[in-house]
């Protein structure tokens, strides 16, 4: 009983100082917002199905927050009839439910994929209990791989911090960019830079990090010339920009993450997250699901890409959870439209896709838990 008091206290606690970084959950969209009314497609590639392995030595994982069937629909309608997803033919489902609520939130669901255990919504690396889990990118650490975190929000956001940090509610945006001190990930990227320097304990993580070794760069272009080494991006006081702002950073971001990571003989872990999507689906508007769901699916291929040449990566993407329960009522294959309506500005309960390409792919067909996700991966890269 007193465990739950301290978790209802620290959530009213920092709750208010949370809502500055998520405005977009309140963000409203204009009716011309409903219909996306097509752009120029992208050319899509199919790549060869054989590998070097049975298992992988490496494992990216892509998740597109609040990507449910019908934004990867929508993407595949927008750029007239295909996606790099496609190359994944194996093909699953997730439950995402958490401990607590049948609508997870992206804290939540973050924890469970990268911890393998169901969390009340807003813990951050732990359990029920507020106790600590050890992630997937830890344990690959422990083991000698190399790891890195990409993403459109801030890197301190729920997703991304789930996988690196450990706090009982997802608002301690600054007690979670310490948590990355705690660590030897080798590269993260993403918005953020406010939470390591302009801080109420007067710390200045980005100073910390350069004595821990790392190259600290805010420009996306310089940072993809660093081949090696460990970096840490910072690209935005807080979140990126939407697409006309940020450009091809998620795609850049991810092949810079892969040309360091790749340095270790031993393997590497690598979480994407292609933030908007969700962000899209809060705002009920179209275009913004679209337009982030098309940038996620490039950055698909970009791992797709690797993996096809490497042969011993297994790329997996999925969702955290589905958002703003988009529907599908209209649209135009050959020219791109995509028309859509929504029943709720929130997360719903639905299941989300698992897509996978690669050695190993063929353990992710079904029907699944979230936390089932985390364990697969596990035993496939650590045998464990």
């Amino acid at each position: 009983m007193l465990q739950k008091i301290y978790i209802v206290l620290l959530l009213s606690a920092f709750g208010f100082g949370a809502m500055g970084q998520d405005a977009y959950l309140n963000a409203e969209s204009e009716q011309t917002d409903k219909v996306y009314q097509g752009g120029k497609p992208y050319n899509v590639k199919m790549y060869p199905q054989e590998f070097k392995s049975e298992k992988p030595k490496n494992i990216i994982f892509l998740i597109g927050d609040g990507m449910g069937v019908s934004q990867v629909f929508a993407g595949l309608t927008a750029n007239q009839g295909k996606l790099f997803i496609e190359n994944c033919r194996y093909i699953g489902f997730s439950k995402t439910q958490s401990a607590d609520n049948y609508i997870t939130d992206s804290a939540a669901g973050g924890t469970a994929l990268s911890c393998g255990v169901k969390t009340y919504n807003g813990a951050i690396g732990v359990d029920a209990d507020t106790m600590k889990i050890t992630s997937i990118l830890e344990e690959a650490e422990e083991h000698g791989l190399a790891t890195g975190l990409v993403s459109t929000s801030s890197i301190t956001h729920a997703t991304p911090a789930s996988f690196i940090a450990h706090q009982p509610n997802r608002g301690m945006y600054e007690h979670i960019a310490a948590d990355f001190l705690e660590t030897d990930i080798d590269v993260f990227i993403g918005g953020g830079i406010a939470h390591f320097i302009n801080r109420k304990d007067g710390r200045n993580l980005v100073e910390e990090l350069k004595n821990k070794g790392y190259t600290v760069e805010n420009d996306i272009k310089k940072m993809s010339k660093i081949k090696k080494g460990k970096l840490a991006g910072l690209t935005a006081e807080v979140h990126n920009g939407r697409m006309e702002e940020r450009g091809d950073m998620l795609p850049m971001a991810t092949n810079t993450a892969l040309n360091i990571l790749s340095n270790n003989n031993k393997g590497f872990f690598l979480m994407v997250e292609g933030s908007q999507i969700d962000w899209g689906g809060h705002a009920n508007s179209t275009v913004y699901i679209v337009e982030d769901m098309l940038d996620f699916d490039e950055t698909v291929g970009e791992a797709i890409k690797f993996a096809a040449k490497d042969g011993e990566t297994l790329v997996l993407v999925t969702a955290d959870h589905e958002t703003g329960g988009m529907a599908l009522t209209g649209g135009n294959i050959s020219t791109g439209m995509v028309k859509g309506s929504y029943p709720t500005k929130s997360h719903t309960g639905v299941m989300v896709p698992v897509f996978a390409y690669g050695p190993g792919a063929e353990e992710f067909i079904g029907i699944m838990d979230n936390t089932e996700i985390h364990h697969k991966m596990k035993k496939l890269l650590l045998n464990k």
